[in-house]
């Protein structure tokens, strides 16, 4: 069946809607996973927070444009809701599908998915900042002629244990034109990466804005 072959000859369906494929590629770097069940059936799990519904339903829709004829469940728990579709062919659309967590193995995109990055980089940044990174509003407080003012600037920030998926990240941002920096590694592997420049800010506010 097409539907249960997204990916053939090493490209996508040229049915399918690419930038579609962009999202949740980003969202599975970010808190996504691929569990195998019986009958090398495979289970995408893309983990959402509660708090953002429209992050929710958005994850959903996505997955389901490009395999339409696969369900997509929401599994519920505490805080949280997994959107979960099962297929034999996950893996062919995941191929950073492998065994333990994605800090300790090599990430790198496909040539097929290196294209789709490149035509639809906004799609492929929105999944990692709707999953590890967020949009808050920064404050502090200066003096101007002897008054206390209090001036509030929005940032962004993606944290990844991963630092090809970091590296992945940060490229992206480059070909955007978005300007950031990147923390020391901490002792946990943790990188946290920043875009807080007023022009970069505004370009992440065109094309990504807040979870929702």
């Amino acid at each position: 069946m097409a539907a249960e072959r997204p990916v053939r000859h090493g490209r996508l369906d040229p049915s399918r809607p690419r930038a579609n494929h962009a999202y949740p590629l980003g969202l599975y770097l970010g808190d996504g996973c691929i569990s195998e069940g019986r009958r090398r059936v495979h289970a995408l799990r893309i983990a959402c927070g509660d708090t953002w519904p429209g992050l929710i339903e958005e994850c959903a829709q996505a997955i389901s444009a490009v395999m339409p004829n696969n369900k997509v469940r929401r599994v519920r728990a505490p805080g949280c809701t997994s959107v979960v579709s099962t297929s034999k062919h996950r893996p062919r659309l995941f191929p950073q599908h492998g065994h333990g967590p994605k800090h300790l193995r090599t990430i790198a995109l496909a040539p097929w998915q290196q294209e789709i990055a490149g035509t639809h980089p906004w799609e492929l940044l929105r999944g990692p900042i709707h999953s590890d990174g967020c949009r808050i509003t920064n404050w502090t407080v200066r003096t101007v002629g002897g008054i206390r003012k209090r001036y509030e600037y929005p940032r962004y920030f993606f944290t990844n244990t991963s630092t090809d998926i970091a590296r992945l990240f940060t490229d992206t941002l480059d070909a955007v034109g978005v300007r950031w920096k990147a923390s020391k590694p901490r002792a946990t592997g943790r990188v946290d990466i920043s875009v807080a420049r007023k022009e970069s800010v505004a370009l992440m506010d065109a094309h990504i804005g807040a979870k929702y």
